[in-house]
């Protein structure tokens, strides 16, 4: 039996890949192909932040030796996905079964077609026969390279050079499937966030009470499902959140060095201590809607990215903090990789009347900003909402209460209230719906969470007016229709209407909550539809239709549509759209479902073409330009 071996794999080396001359086997054993946005556009982003000349790490892939295919038992996920980036960006990936599924037709059918699919030589492959998902990474790719110029391009595919990878030989005999077992469901790593809870809670020392405040409010906090309260103990829900469980945490410190800990955790300085989470038992389930239906919610965000967020509301409400030398204290974009070091550079170089930070006042200061933002982001800002078993989220934005009384008391949750203080209800029927759709259109249009500034600036708002929400909450709803209107306005202002699929989502979705607002009652949710459409195809079916050279990437043209249906729509005339995609016209975006009724009649097509297109523009950018008007 040998040990395992491992191996330093560069993407590109020299004239080769981490392709060139082996093959990579995907078992049966292992989930087909399934990576999607989030986790694509999170890897181009990677790639394209490393510093060329410096070596960047990007993960593991462990492998079994059966004669020289390796196997792959851990890792596929992001081997499929390089293999995609590199077939698209036109990199040599060696042998045609360089990369192969067991048992999965449709997988290696359209692994074996990638160079005929990019060129769009239809009369090579079998639509019919392509694995969607493979397809829809593969549009994802495309999308965000083609963001590109010609230049970021050569240098994307220069810092390939630096990406590298470990690739680890499992020992002979080792039994595969247990070992895939064992790798799918052993404990979490130490991560960032684990590493900067230890360094702050270091600057406590000799405070065990503060230590332990730290400690408990970062474990509850850590936990981005449900609702924060429900990740302490009914004891300290009650002291934190007063008898409702409904009132935003204190600002004082001493009230936290007050609450009831002794049933905490250990609480030491060490890493190997501060991982491990708090012992005392918490609710299982968040709670109910009503008597019969249980709920459950999910975060638009991950814990890491909270924390980058926290780290600018902190920043905002001291603004006596300062660069030392002038410079900006936190980076722009919010990168989950650089969370130690944005929270170092703000206790290196942070100084108040140019002394230095105080380091422990930091850590009370922060710990008790971490639990009111988090409160404050739970009730108002979207999640995703499940009820009973159901698998089929709805965006959510609800506030937490309580019934029952002592011992029986039970959290339930119901719409939050954007009315002011003694506002009818009436309002609120129509405010929260209103906040609830812009939200969900930022939430869509903005799908990295690298660049979910809104979500900052709602968060900034809501800390510094938060002793005033009963009375200046109307406020709220404009503050996120401001946000929302801001890169429209800018799209509007350049007057560069035919940018096809470079048209900002935040544009079309914007408009679609426009068109939604003019009639509340019409079936209509936000979705990932993340793949700008031409309705006249850029590309028309070979012979069957002429191609529209000139004006087909003008607005009037475009819509929103989800990827996973673009290589059967993409090439279609309107006609055969409208009837060949009725279901999934009649739940997508608003535009395109105006662009459908508008295609009537005998020769809809020359029609769309020659007026119906233009006159369709000019009354949504009308709309789009009086909405968004500056008094």
């Amino acid at each position: 039996m040998k040990t395992n071996k491992v191996s330093e794999l560069h993407i590109i080396d020299a004239d080769s890949t981490i392709f060139k001359s082996v093959k990579y086997s995907i078992p049966l054993y292992q989930r087909d192909y399934a990576w999607e946005e989030k986790e694509i556009v999170q890897l181009i982003e990677d790639i394209d932040d490393v510093n060329l000349g410096e070596n960047y790490y990007i993960g593991s892939l462990v492998v079994a030796d059966h004669d020289g295919v390796y196997e792959v038992v851990d890792g596929q996920q992001r081997l499929t996905t390089l293999f995609l980036l590199l077939s698209y960006l036109g990199i040599d990936t060696g042998k045609e079964d360089a990369l192969s599924f067991s048992c999965r037709n449709k997988s290696n059918y359209t692994l074996r077609h990638i160079r005929s699919i990019l060129d769009d030589e239809r009369d090579k492959y079998d639509v019919d026969n392509l694995q969607q998902n493979i397809i829809s990474g593969l549009n994802i790719i495309k999308e965000n390279i083609d963001k590109f110029t010609d230049e970021h391009k050569r240098d994307f595919v220069k810092k390939l050079e630096n990406v590298v990878l470990y690739r680890i030989e499992v020992p002979d005999h080792t039994d595969l499937n247990h070992y895939f077992e064992i790798m799918n469901t052993r404990g979490e790593q130490l991560e960032q966030s684990d590493v900067l809870k230890a360094r702050m809670m270091s600057e406590l020392q000799g405070n065990k009470k503060d230590q332990a405040v730290f400690a408990t409010i970062w474990d509850a906090c850590r936990d981005m499902s449900g609702y924060v309260q429900m990740h302490f103990t009914p004891v300290l829900r009650g002291e934190l959140f007063d008898w409702d469980w409904g009132h935003i945490p204190s600002l004082k410190l001493t009230d936290y060095r007050q609450l009831s800990l002794s049933s905490a955790s250990k609480i030491g300085a060490s890493i190997s201590e501060i991982i491990i989470l708090p012992n005392f038992t918490v609710d299982t389930e968040d709670g109910y809607l009503d008597d019969n239906t249980r709920v459950r919610f999910e975060s638009v965000i991950d814990f890491p990215y909270f924390l980058l967020h926290v780290l600018k509301v902190y920043l905002n409400l001291h603004p006596d903090i300062k660069h030392r030398d002038g410079d900006a204290l936190v980076y722009e974009l919010l990168d989950d990789k650089k969370l130690t070091s944005s929270f170092e550079r703000v206790l290196d170089y942070g100084v108040v009347n140019g002394e230095p930070i105080n380091r422990s006042r930091f850590s009370r200061e922060f710990i008790i900003c971490l639990l009111r933002t988090r409160y404050l982001f739970d009730k108002y800002i979207i999640k995703r909402e499940y009820a009973n078993e159901s698998s089929d989220g709805e965006w959510s934005l609800k506030s937490l209460h309580v019934s029952g009384q002592q011992s029986n008391k039970r959290a339930y949750y119901a719409n939050t209230r954007f009315a002011a203080y003694k506002q009818r209800e009436s309002t609120n029927k129509w405010r929260h719906p209103y906040n609830l759709m812009l939200q969900s259109a930022l939430r869509v249009s903005y799908t990295s969470p690298k660049v979910m500034h809104w979500i900052t600036e709602l968060l900034v708002w809501l800390s510094s007016n938060v002793d005033k929400l009963d009375t200046d909450i109307p406020d709220y709803t404009d503050k996120i229709n401001e946000i929302a209107k801001r890169p429209v306005r800018e799209f509007l202002e350049k007057k560069e209407f035919s940018l096809g699929v470079n048209t900002p989502h935040i544009v079309l979705n914007y408009l679609d909550f426009l068109l939604w607002k003019r009639d509340p009652n019409v079936d209509f949710v936000f979705e990932f539809r993340n793949s700008v459409e031409h309705w006249y195809p850029r590309n028309p079916s070979e012979g069957t239709f002429e191609r529209w050279e000139d004006d087909v990437d003008r607005f009037g043209n475009l819509c929103l549509i989800q990827r996973n249906v673009n290589s059967r729509f993409s090439n279609m005339s309107p006609e055969a759209k409208k009837s060949t995609f009725k279901d999934m016209i009649k739940k997508g975006s608003l535009k395109l479902r105006k662009m459908s009724d508008l295609t009537d009649g005998t020769n809809a097509s020359q029609q769309w073409k020659e007026t119906i297109c233009a006159e369709h523009e000019k009354e949504m950018l009308d709309l789009l330009m009086e909405e968004t008007k500056q008094e």
